[in-house]
């Protein structure tokens, strides 16, 4: 398998422009978190507006599954998300192992006998009347993935700022669509022949 390049979630580069601004403390995480769960995402960004139509640069992706990338000097492999347009374009995205888990029993339809934090934010949507709509990957900037769920709640449409893995995880759940915008498909996609997932 060809090694994947080095486009990740992680530390949001564009808060080093504004020395100063305020930062929300991380969830605490195990060790084998920290391997690659530097995450960002901004619990506010939360917009209303009248329904649109969906906006034609989107490309609907195929959630391919979870890998993980292993090599001679590592003890814990480095686990990814791997998405596939049709027109045979792969993405991968690094994320956390706790991510990793959740997109991984949420495409396999297996349920924890209590509910998961993916589960709980799925059950308090649809308690809510509301509906996740799709999951966009929408923004790259330096090696950090951007990504929005959009929900339709009385008529509105609702756009939620959050960290690709997270909206994964929840779209596999709600069976929902993903969407990667084309700018992100072409600074980031790559022949799919380039990531041949490895035999289990």
């Amino acid at each position: 398998m060809t090694e994947p390049e080095e486009h990740k979630e992680g530390h949001d580069p564009r808060d080093d422009e504004s020395p100063g601004s305020d930062e929300s403390t991380p969830e605490a995480r195990s060790p084998s978190d920290e391997l690659s769960d530097n995450e960002s995402f901004e619990p506010d960004a939360v917009n209303e507006e009248p329904v649109e139509p969906r906006n034609l640069e989107e490309r609907e992706v195929h959630v391919v599954g979870v890998f993980e990338q292993s090599d001679e000097t590592a003890t814990i492999g480095s686990p990814f998300v791997l998405l596939r347009d049709n027109r045979g374009r792969c993405v991968i995205i690094w994320i956390g192992r706790f991510e990793a888990f959740a997109i991984s029993t949420g495409l396999e339809n297996l349920a924890a006998e209590r509910p998961l934090t993916h589960d709980l934010l799925r059950n308090v949507t649809e308690r809510l009347g509301a509906t996740v709509e799709r999951i966009v990957v929408d923004d790259l900037w330096g090696e950090t993935f951007y990504a929005k769920v959009w929900l339709t709640h009385n008529g509105s449409a609702i756009s939620i700022d959050a960290r690709p893995s997270d909206a994964i995880a929840l779209a596999v759940r709600s069976r929902c669509p993903v969407y990667v915008v084309e700018a992100v498909l072409e600074e980031a996609g790559r022949p799919c022949e380039d990531f041949e997932p490895p035999e289990s």
